[in-house]
């Protein structure tokens, strides 16, 4: 199952494998790139992630994109 996010304007995705979850940057052309300098605890639940990456990146937030929102 992939999770799409809009990380404070940023598409990203996380899809969990093998007990772990992983970090994707979305591109409008569909390509899909891993992120690896951010781990997500693998006990960390689906309802969870938001909060997770809002912490995570919540030095991008701005006026426009003042919050990190699950997009499905």
């Amino acid at each position: 199952m992939i999770i799409k996010f809009d990380v404070f304007g940023k598409p990203m995705s996380v899809i969990k494998k093998e007990h772990e979850w992983q970090l994707f940057n979305e591109s409008d052309t569909g390509i899909r790139s891993r992120v690896y300098d951010v781990i997500i605890p693998s006990d960390i639940n689906e309802n969870e992630l938001e909060k997770y990456l809002d912490d995570i990146y919540h030095e991008y937030s701005s006026e426009k994109h003042s919050k990190v929102k699950r997009l499905n």
